[in-house]
């Protein structure tokens, strides 16, 4: 079992509730809040981009 040091939720608009995690390893985990069971993982710099991008608006034609 993995040890993922989890913090606390973010929450968009009181929905969409999601967790960020690290390992010692120095790798990263999104999962949603309440299903961290299910995650996505890769390295730090990875997720941060993706984040970065997300909020940049660079998926929004995703939606």
């Amino acid at each position: 079992m993995l040890d993922i040091a989890w913090e606390e939720p973010f929450c968009a608009e009181s929905s969409n509730c999601f967790r960020i995690g690290t390992d010692t390893d120095g790798n990263a985990y999104i999962a949603v809040a309440g299903h961290e069971d299910t995650y996505l993982t890769d390295t730090r710099e990875a997720l941060t981009t993706l984040i970065r991008d997300i909020k940049a608006g660079k998926a929004d034609h995703l939606l």
